[in-house]
This record gives structure tokens, sequence and C-alpha cells, in this order.
């Protein structure tokens, strides 16, 4: 008998957990998911929440009832630290979780600490990258509603995930109209890339275009290759860098309400652990998932090594989409099953990107195969079908959660739901 762990309860971790025991024997196999947290939290929209069209509960699904229905061993206990070498996680409490296959699928740390004064807990920015830190967010939220004035959005250097910045970005503009006081915001978009729509993947398609271009409709200055160096209460500081990383401006852009990006690291848990992850905590993954080093250990996710498509002035790293993801969870489910068979793994993701970027009230919807250029598509299309799209996207998902079903969600809502000629031969 296996046992396979997965590490992470978020998308990568609730898909390999559901695909893994699908795939193998409840019989003679067993499946066991550590997380930090009871529920799945839809991360997608926790844009939507920060502004309070969302509710809390409504994003959230508890995991124990999930797994049990379908078999899967489930802590919330949380990983205190991973030892390869001992084949064993140790959790929080001391206890430790022995395995013969491991499936890290944690997402990641994220590195508020290398700019002083950015994040919620002790900084003075704003954050929508998990459930609680948008709630927070949308506390503050409606504060500023009641005195408006300058906002900030964007993304530190380093940040891999830039389409969420441009979503709030473009959503909070949509919820101040609808409020009457959008004339009373001036608003400005920094980041690291060394241009609008560069997305860490050296744009896609007319990306550059279409988000340019929904910046003047909608009143938002940007700044690019914008190296962000502090933080103080209403005060963001920022370099803005030549082409050749040669510093062009420095500037002093006050807020009163800012939400930025931060750059990403794996988890404590990972750090240093010498044959496993990068410098930046990162797992070292080949084309098959799994760890060179330790070769009973696979990585899913945001939290696996990917190097950045192109050089930058200010460093911008690779992003890992939904689409991605699920070809990469895909991929490590029959790998394993290979493994445990006596065969060599051969399945490889699909490492393309699809990506839905939802405006509040129109969107945009791109493609990149591979997503690291040179492409055989580069596909980019805007209208208020993206916005309903991922509207829908967001119920369909959750949905499959609750059920446990293991069917590649992303894949079977873009076919379904969107119904473009394009993408049904893409994917």
């Amino acid at each position: 008998m296996a046992h396979i762990v997965i590490l992470g309860a978020g998308i990568g971790g609730v898909a390999a957990a559901i695909e893994i025991r699908d795939e193998l024997s409840k019989k003679h196999h067993q499946v066991t998911v550590i997380s930090d947290i009871p529920n799945f939290q839809f991360t997608p929209s926790n844009p939507w929440l920060a502004v309070n069209w969302r509710k809390p509960e409504e994003l959230k699904v508890p995991l124990a009832p999930v797994f049990k229905k379908k078999g899967i061993g489930f802590t919330d206990l949380g990983a205190k630290r991973v030892h390869p070498q001992e084949n064993r996680v140790e959790l929080s409490n001391g206890e430790s979780v022995s395995y013969d296959y491991l499936v890290i699928a944690t997402g990641p740390r994220l590195a508020f600490q290398e700019i002083p004064g950015l994040g919620p807990h002790g900084g003075h920015t704003q954050s929508i990258c998990t459930l609680q830190h948008a709630e927070i967010a949308s506390k503050a939220w409606e504060d500023f509603c009641k005195d408006p004035g300058p906002i900030v959005i964007g993304a530190a250097p380093a940040v891999s995930c830039f389409g969420p910045a441009y979503e709030f970005a473009m959503i909070v503009s949509t919820d101040l109209r609808r409020r009457g006081i959008r004339h009373k915001v001036p608003m400005t978009f920094v980041t690291s890339e060394p241009y609008i729509g560069h997305l860490g993947l050296g744009g896609v398609g007319d990306t550059k275009g279409m988000l340019e271009s929904a910046f003047r409709d909608r009143d938002i200055k940007w700044l690019v290759n914008a190296k962000t160096t502090s933080i103080e209460a209403g005060l963001i500081k920022c370099d803005e860098l030549n082409e050749d990383g040669s510093l062009k401006k420095s500037h002093e852009l006050p807020f009163k309400y800012a939400m930025m990006m931060p750059a990403f690291t794996g988890i404590d848990a990972l750090m240093g652990v010498e044959g496993l992850v990068n410098p930046r905590g990162f797992v070292i993954i080949d084309k098959n998932q799994r760890n060179p080093t330790f070769k009973n250990i696979f990585g899913v996710g945001v939290c696996v090594a990917i190097p950045p498509a192109e050089p930058t002035p200010v460093a911008t790293g690779m992003p890992k989409t939904g689409y991605m993801i699920e070809s990469m969870v895909t991929a490590t489910a029959h790998n394993i099953a290979a493994v445990i068979a006596g065969k060599e793994p051969k399945e490889e993701g699909t490492w393309n990107a699809v990506c839905l970027a939802d405006f509040g009230d129109k969107g945009v919807a791109f493609v990149a195969q591979p997503q690291i250029p040179p492409r055989n598509v580069n596909w980019s299309s805007q209208g208020r079908w993206v916005h309903w799209a991922k509207v829908a996207y967001e119920k369909y998902f959750l949905r499959k959660v609750r059920l446990g079903q293991s069917e590649p969600v992303y894949e079977r809502y873009i076919m379904k739901l969107i119904g473009i000629e394009r993408l049904r031969r893409v994917l």
C-alpha cells in the first residue's frame, strides 16, 4: 500500500487530491491532505470580495466533509517542516505524517517583508492574495469611500502574479463609478513590468494595447519599470528605471488607499531544503513534475520553480494560471500511478496560459500556447462576455469542489461556457 500526501489545499492541492484518489485504488492506497486552513478558498474572487461584491462565506468550501466522502484523509494543522530524507512532513503540533509520495501544492509565501511598509499586517497597503486579506481590504474600502482620495494599485518587484492587480484596478474603478464618486479619486497603476500588459509573459496577443486602452478609458495613469523601494503611511516611494536598468526618475506617490501585489517565495516549511527547492524556496521539478533529487516528491502550481519569460529592467516572475495548474495536476496524478505500477513517468503538463481577467463590467481573455514565447497561439480578446464568463466560472468551480469531482475544471468550463471556436481548437 502506498501513502500519497498532498501538501496544500488550494486550487492545485484539492484538484490533486481528488484526481489522485480517483486514479488509485481506495483498497490498496491511502491519500492524505495537509493544509493550514479548514476550508478551500476561491482566490480568483478576492478582488470582488475586497469591494464587497462577495461575502467571505460565498467563497469557502469546508474540506473535511468533501474529503471524507472521497475517502481522503485530512488535517488542517499545517506543516512546520518537510523532511524529504525521512519521507515525512512535520506538523505544527510536533506530530509527523509519513509518506511514500509527496505532492507539494502549497502555493506561495507572501514576501511583504522585502519592501518596508508593504502589506496589511504592520504595513500601509492592502492585499487581495488571501481571503483573509481581502476581508481586511473590504473594511478599509468602505472607510475610504466615505472620505475618498488618491488610489495606488500595482505590483512590486519580482511579482509573478500581475492579473489580480489589473483586475482590482478595473474593479475599483467600476465600483467607484457605481457609487458616483469616481471623479473624486485619482488612480495610478504602478508595476514592475516593462510595459502595461506584459503580465510576466512578454505580453499575449494585444494585451498591451487592450490594457493601455482600458486604463485610458477609466482615467487610470500608469508607471512601468517601477521598483517600489518603501511605503510610508499615505506615500509610496519607487524608482522608475530605464531599459538598461539605470535610474530614470524617483517618484513619491501619495495615496489614501493602496493595494500592491507582493513578490512570492516558497513557504517556510520548504525554505533551505537542499535539492528540493531553489534559493527562493520554489520546488524544483522536471518535465514530469518530479523533483530530480527526491524522486518521490512532485510539485504543482504556484510553488514550483519556473524561470522568467525574459530579462526585464525590474525583476518579474512567471505566472501560473489555473489551466496550467490543472494540467500539472493531471500529469502528476498519472505519473504517480505509473511509478506505483513500476513504470517510468511520462506525462507532461501542457504549460499553456489560459486566463480570464475581469474588469467588473467587461474584461480581457488570453491564450498563450506555450506560455513562454515563441508561441503557436498568441491570442487575446475583450468584451462584456469575459465578466459574465468569470462569474459563471466561480460558480462552476465551487460546485465541482463541493461535489468532489475531478474533471479538468478550467478546460471543461472554457469549452462549455465560452464556446469560442478558437479556444476549442487550442484546448
